[in-house]
């Protein structure tokens, strides 16, 4: 089976932003939304990006229409209790009644455990989220590093 997925996201530094990166590598659709303006960063936005703009600064309205356009969440983190935003995510796919999948460092597997909730599911439209690298420094890294090995698993199933 060929890796299918659309990525949804904001652009909030960290999980976020290596998301947009790593579908752009791999030219995947992706989309999302992101708070008006930039928040906790100068730098302007990647015009690659395929994002729409929020009607307001506030994080968790973003964060609720990304849950609500994906048809499940899966949030990174290091740490097993999922903060900030991670945490926003995880509490609005609960309340939307959506699937949710948290992962963090202290689970081995991780990237089966991607692939085995998307074929639960079904999954084609994810919403990737989690922590920020100045938060949890290196969360960017291991996250994408877990996207890799999920998608060579995808990748070698026959069609």
């Amino acid at each position: 089976m060929a890796f299918k997925l659309v990525i949804i996201t904001g652009a909030q530094m960290g999980v976020e932003r290596a998301a947009l990166e790593w579908a752009l590598k791999y030219e995947c659709p992706h989309g999302g939304w992101r708070p008006k303006g930039l928040l906790g960063t100068e730098e302007p936005l990647d015009t690659r990006y395929k994002l729409k703009e929020g009607e307001t600064e506030n994080v968790l309205e973003a964060v609720i229409s990304n849950v609500r356009d994906a048809e499940a969440t899966l949030v990174f983190t290091l740490a097993p209790k999922a903060a900030g935003t991670a945490q926003k995510a995880v509490s609005s796919a609960k309340k939307q009644k959506k699937p949710v999948l948290h992962v963090h460092r202290g689970i081995l597997g991780v990237s089966e455990k991607i692939v085995a909730f998307m074929d639960k599911y079904y999954i084609r439209r994810m919403h990737i989220t989690g922590s920020a690298d100045t938060d949890e420094p290196g969360v960017s890294d291991w996250a994408i590093g877990e996207l890799e090995k999920a998608k060579v698993i995808l990748e070698r199933r026959p069609d």
